[in-house]
């Protein structure tokens, strides 16, 4: 690490000189000292904000910003000690203490790995988990009756309400709680001695309610266009950043809540891939240049979204487009179209992608673009408005789609409301829903979003039953 580049008063480590045996044996006996709670709970913040950068960290430069908020922190507490009635503290009350690097020590705790993706599982799931915390909080999230999914038979939820114990019903769900409080109600309207043991009746006990949990499978198809890379006037991050930390939070809220949903994340510029869950906060957009895989397809990613959740069982299946604008590309099926458009723009720009390209976005992106789904693609981006051919095969596509049983909704995560015109047509005809929103409030528009649709498909479910 350039020491001369280090944040001011913060210690100096050259991270990667542990090649010797002796080295690595002292770093390890003192890496086992805890660092005490709120230290951890900085630094784990700290690394969800650095992984969601538009341009990921190395580890270099994760250990330099980790020993900038620790030496904030300790100028904070130098400072406190100063003041009248402080108590000073002993050395090392920050746990940076035993001279190893920070990224060295959240390594041995399991946190980060030594890989360009330095997040672990356990730190991809700890942070993501704090993450939608953060978010529920901010939701209100007691008012859904959430419980974490309990194993009560097949396809079922526990709720927070109860009702009156019929006998055959599981006794594993018994409200034993509610059932002591009507005992001692019982007992005091009597004027029962109250004592233990409390001589509890069978018409006393209430039983947690269940509701069948009905699969649902979505895929969440974002905008990797150039654009999406774009501060947003309502916080510090990008829209592609705060759209990563929500999808983020989503992905744990389903693994937690609702582990019989089928979540899948879709990434899409002028071509689609597939994106892994533990791959999200690695996302970044396409760069603006010869390969022109930063525009934006719908197409692209109607056709990836609608082939996965063909191969789902899951009941209802839906689509939700995370873009910040219009499309401006779309797939060209045949030589006879192309040379229709040629005919009336001789100026059109068309493009399919080099296996060089692929393979460089394979390698620096983890995404495998979709070519299955089509290869020549027409590129055309107009201010404010969409190219009339792109716009009727988009069209085409979502009611084709729409005809698979699919639902499709659309999140705008722009400033601009005129953008939202051509997707309030597109949903019109898809009776799909549209969203414009500021970039800022995306993880609580998508969890609540998802919350929603949960409990309307379930509705509609038990309706039918």
């Amino acid at each position: 690490m350039d020491s001369h580049s280090s944040a001011p008063g913060s210690k100096k480590f050259v991270y990667f000189a542990l090649d010797k045996e002796g080295q690595e044996q002292k770093q390890q006996s003192q890496g086992d000292r805890e660092l005490p709670r709120d230290v951890l709970d900085k630094l784990l913040k700290a690394l969800g904000r650095e992984a969601l950068r538009e341009k990921t960290p190395s580890l270099q430069e994760l250990e330099q910003a980790l020993q900038g908020i620790m030496s904030r922190q300790e100028q904070q507490e130098q400072e406190s000690k100063q003041q009248p009635g402080s108590q000073a503290g002993s050395k090392g009350d920050t746990g940076d203490d035993s001279g190893m690097p920070l990224v060295r020590q959240l390594m041995n705790k399991g946190y980060l790995k030594d890989s360009p993706k330095w997040l672990s599982s356990k730190g991809f799931n700890m942070i993501g988990s704090r993450i939608l915390s953060d978010v529920m909080k901010a939701l209100k999230a007691g008012e859904y009756g959430m419980h974490e999914t309990h194993d009560v038979g097949s396809g079922s939820l526990v709720l927070d309400t109860s009702k009156k114990y019929e006998p055959g019903d599981d006794i594993g769900l018994l409200n034993v709680p509610k059932s002591l409080l009507n005992t001692i109600q019982r007992m005091s309207k009597d004027g029962e001695e109250l004592k233990l043991p409390l001589q509890i009746d069978v018409e006393e006990f209430e039983e947690y309610e269940t509701m069948q949990d009905v699969r649902v499978a979505v895929v969440y198809c974002i905008d990797l266009s150039s654009t999406m890379r774009y501060s947003s006037m309502y916080g510090d991050m990008s829209r592609i950043e705060a759209a990563k930390r929500a999808l983020w939070s989503l992905y744990l809220l389903n693994r937690k809540f609702f582990p019989s949903d089928s979540v899948y994340i879709v990434g899409f510029g002028a071509l689609a891939s597939k994106v892994a869950p533990n791959d999200i906060p690695y996302l970044k957009t396409f760069e603006p240049g010869s390969d022109f895989l930063h525009y934006t397809n719908y197409q692209a990613a109607f056709r990836l979204a609608s082939k996965m959740l063909q191969k789902d069982g899951a009941l209802n299946k839906r689509i939700v487009l995370v873009t910040d604008g219009h499309p401006s590309a779309c797939f060209i099926d045949d030589k006879s179209e192309q040379d229709k458009i040629l005919s009336q723009r001789p100026y059109s720009h068309f493009y399919t992608p080099d296996k060089q390209t692929l393979d460089t976005v394979k390698q620096e992106n983890s995404m495998s673009l979709d070519v299955g789904s089509g290869e020549l693609v027409y590129l055309c981006y107009r201010y404010r408005q969409v190219d009339q051919y792109i716009g009727e095969r988009t069209m085409v596509e979502a009611k084709k789609v729409h005809s698979l049983n699919i639902d499709i909704d659309t999140i705008m995560i722009s400033e601009e409301d005129s953008l939202l015109g051509y997707v309030n047509e597109m949903e019109k005809y898809v009776k799909g829903r549209s969203y414009y929103i500021n970039p800022a409030d995306i993880d609580k528009v998508l969890l609540t979003d998802y919350l929603n649709n949960k409990k309307q498909q379930t509705i509609r479910a038990q309706s039918h039953w």
